[in-house]
């Protein structure tokens, strides 16, 4: 949606007090200053004078476990985005994103400063997956997984990577590239059949079925802001 839309349905000002933020330089998208008529999907990180947009309504903490074929983005014209799937009756987005074809754990949520704060830190937080491939692998595949590998003109940071069986692995990422695991598994003459994300930080997976949500839980939240120094 239009970025002053977006902006009003916050409740933090009117349409027209938006168009004047934009004119004078002091909203940005992502990092980049925003221009009249710019759009936003709701994972995007709008900020107004390098803060995050102020909530109005009560903060929601989400955990969803997304389907394959789910898309992680607000954009309405896109078929199977996450907004139309959980048709939740508040104005929520996810934190981050899991490829459509990938499924599991993804954080649902209204508070634009903890989205600040996982995006901004990303690279410091673990995210754990489950994969599993077309074939069977070998120990050199696990060690070169954890090594790193390059891909995307860089070369990935070390990670732990742990054999399930022949062909499943859990790995531990803290970076996010562009469908990096996949990515990676390619690289190595792989291919990734099943990916889930079984865990974010301190949040887990466990005991949430496949397209289920629920609210974190206080010890969870609490756990959660401490590691992102908001304690």
């Amino acid at each position: 949606m239009r970025i002053n839309k977006y902006v009003s349905l916050t409740g933090f000002c009117s349409r027209r007090q938006t168009d004047r933020l934009i004119e004078e330089g002091r909203i940005t998208i992502n990092g980049r200053i925003c221009e009249p008529g710019d759009e936003v999907e709701a994972s995007d990180l709008v900020l107004i004078d390098h803060q995050p947009i102020p909530i109005k309504a009560d903060p929601i903490y989400l955990l969803l476990n997304k389907p394959v074929g789910v898309t992680c983005t607000a954009a309405p014209h896109v078929q199977g985005n996450i907004m139309d799937f959980m048709n939740f009756p508040e104005r929520i987005f996810p934190v981050g994103r899991l490829d459509k074809a990938s499924q599991g754990l993804i954080i649902m949520t209204n508070d634009g400063d903890i989205v600040n704060r996982i995006m901004r830190s990303e690279h410091d937080h673990e995210k754990e997956y489950v994969v599993t491939l077309e074939r069977p692998y070998d120990d050199e595949f696990l060690r070169k997984m954890g090594e790193g590998v390059a891909i995307l003109g860089t070369i990935t940071k070390p990670c732990k990577v742990t054999r399930v069986d022949e062909h499943t692995f859990t790995i531990v990422l803290t970076q996010g590239l562009n469908r990096q695991i996949r990515r990676m598994s390619k690289e190595l003459g792989h291919k990734v059949m099943r990916l889930e994300r079984i865990r974010i930080m301190n949040l887990h997976l466990d005991g949430l079925k496949d397209g289920e949500w629920r609210e974190f839980s206080a010890e969870e939240r609490k756990e959660l802001f401490r590691l992102l120094g908001q304690e």
